[in-house]
């Protein structure tokens, strides 16, 4: 193959390949960028149940990570700052150990029923403040970490990525038994456990160990 590529194009190896191919900004997609949290933006992270957060080891190995719990569950400080409360989980900690090594993360956050989303890229630390972790007690369990992340940016994504997916339509849901549970899966893949034994664990952790 010669150094056009299959497209015809040159290959995109730089920042000004790149902007070669995709062509400039245009001044809105500039502009809307801000630097901290207007009301817009706190209003939608108060309708907020769901969001994902990127973040990045010193070496930089990727990983991304689901946070959900009722909407508004993420505590807005001020314009700048914002507290992710950690509920249990499986204690592999991906994020926290990756905001050690590099403080640098990606949100987004989904509202069901929008379309669109909004991102907030900034810097992250470790919380154990009581006095901001107390408040966000569900079901009588305080968190005791959580992360507090300070904007840098932010701005709302438009909507074509979830209009295509079609991921609030109920028309588009799979039906669960169309796809092996989580137990299932992890048996196979580890050969470590009985199926049985797998599922029922994960049935007994999702009905009593949510918090």
């Amino acid at each position: 193959m010669d150094s056009q590529g299959a497209s015809g194009k040159p290959p995109v190896k730089s920042q000004e390949d790149l902007r070669g191919h995709f062509g400039q900004v245009s001044p809105l997609a500039e502009k809307k960028v801000l630097h901290h949290l207007d009301k817009f933006c706190h209003d939608f992270i108060a309708l907020s149940p769901f969001l994902v957060i990127a973040s990045s080891d010193g070496n930089g190995h990727a990983d991304a990570s689901p946070r959900g719990d009722a909407p508004g569950f993420v505590s807005v400080i001020d314009d700048k700052t914002l507290l992710i409360p950690d509920r249990r989980g499986n204690n592999r900690v991906d994020t926290f150990g990756n905001i050690i090594a590099s403080p640098g993360v990606g949100l987004i956050f989904m509202v069901p029923g929008i379309n669109e989303t909004l991102r907030i890229n900034g810097r992250a630390e470790i919380s154990q403040e009581p006095d901001l972790l107390t408040p966000l007690t569900v079901q009588n369990v305080t968190p005791i970490i959580g992360l507090k992340v300070h904007v840098d940016e932010v701005y709302f994504h438009c909507g074509k990525a979830l209009m295509r997916s079609k991921l609030w339509s109920p028309a588009a849901q799979v039906e669960r038994n169309s796809f092996p549970t989580l137990g299932r899966i992890i048996a196979e893949q580890t050969a470590a456990v009985e199926v049985e034994v797998a599922e029922k664990a994960m049935e007994e952790a999702y009905r009593t160990r949510l918090y």
